[in-house]
């Protein structure tokens, strides 16, 4: 799964970029600094991963991943190939979930492409940009279903009536993913043409130092302004988050933020959040070889769980023994959950919860 972050040039985005992945992808002052799309992947942060390896003691210990796409900084005409448009459309288009950084600090010496810090024009800026895509890719399917529409087909008919309610949301400046349809009409219409105001949107206000807590006006601004979105917001200090990327000593990076008020990284808080927005949760596998964190869809089922670990799993699915994660802290091993009558034998309806360790069964 891939998050994509997104911005106008100069507002931090590569900077992040590095925070999250310590990939080191070029950062400087000036707009278009990233041309072709940096990839990192990224560790999920999970305490219970830690806690698993204290119980189990295994040779190995793999976390979940997902990976961040840094993205060229998007301009006022993208959508119809001013900067880097085409190219940055078709990067953005890639990904599942976007990471949208908006200027939220004041600071002379960092310039800004339209000359003042405005994080809602910033926002409705690329907002815009990204519609005027969509709107360009419904406008083509459009006029391919009216052909078939008027012929008296029904599902084109139906499917034109979806794709005009689209039309006119974009028009009036809304995203895709604020627009209602039945469960039906997005599996069928909606997804399958993949519009990029339809993915989950979290906005990452890139604020200073003082403000890495609380947030400042400015993040209220973003606030009032996302409030109908159904979107995610973060407050980052992302400069202040590279300054404690650069220790190398934990207790030093421990006590920096100490300092400025926060019990862990906002990095660590964001890509916790972004796995969340990618309709994602782990479940575990333990075992003295390898303690692993596998990433699944919220409402799998324990063949398509078993399926993330190897397509034979889900095909030959015979039954899964599932462990909740609670009670393999609270007896401390698989053979006391055993004991104790805590260990579940599921078969292929099972619904697989957040951080369930699990064993399959499998024939093929």
């Amino acid at each position: 799964m891939k998050a994509g972050i997104v911005g106008l040039p100069n507002v931090g985005k590569s900077t992040l970029f590095n925070c999250l992945s310590n990939a080191k992808a070029q950062s400087a002052n000036f707009p278009f600094c990233t041309i072709e799309p940096n990839v990192g992947v990224v560790n999920v942060p999970d305490p219970r991963l830690s806690k698993l390896e204290e119980l189990v003691k295994p040779e190995r210990v793999i976390p979940a991943t997902v990976d961040i796409v840094d993205i060229a900084g998007l301009v006022k005409g993208a959508s119809k190939g001013e900067g880097l448009g085409n190219q940055f459309l078709g990067n953005i288009r890639e990904t599942d979930a976007i990471l949208h950084v908006l200027r939220c600090f004041d600071n002379d010496n960092i310039v800004h492409v339209d000359g003042s810090v405005d994080p809602i024009r910033d926002k409705e800026t690329i907002d815009i940009e990204l519609q005027l895509k969509d709107l360009e890719t419904v406008e083509k399917k459009l006029e391919k279903v009216k052909k078939a529409s008027r012929t008296g087909n029904k599902d084109a008919q139906k499917e034109e009536s979806v794709l005009i309610q689209i039309k006119e949301a974009l028009e009036q400046g809304k995203s895709v993913r604020a627009v209602e349809f039945s469960e039906e009409d997005y599996a069928e219409f909606v997804k399958p043409l993949q519009f990029i105001t339809d993915k989950p949107v979290m906005y990452v206000c890139n604020v200073d130092e003082g403000a890495a807590v609380d947030g400042n006006a400015y993040v209220e601004k973003v606030r009032e302004a996302v409030k109908e979105e159904n979107a995610e917001v973060l407050v980052l200090a992302v400069g202040t988050e590279a300054d404690i990327n650069e220790l190398d000593d934990y207790e030093e990076r421990q006590m920096f933020l100490q300092d400025i008020g926060l019990e862990e990284p906002g990095s660590s808080k964001l890509i916790r959040t972004a796995y969340k927005l990618l309709n994602q949760q782990t479940y575990f596998t333990a075992g003295k070889k390898e303690v692993r964190a596998w990433t699944t869809k919220i409402g799998s089922t324990a063949p398509q769980a078993a399926g993330v670990i190897h397509t034979d799993f889900e095909k030959g699915f015979i039954r899964a023994e599932v462990i909740a994660y609670e009670d393999y802290v609270a007896y401390g091993s698989e053979t006391k959950v055993k004991e104790a009558g805590k260990m579940g034998v599921e078969g292929k309806n099972y619904i697989v919860k957040d951080g369930d360790i699990m064993h399959f069964l499998f024939n093929v």
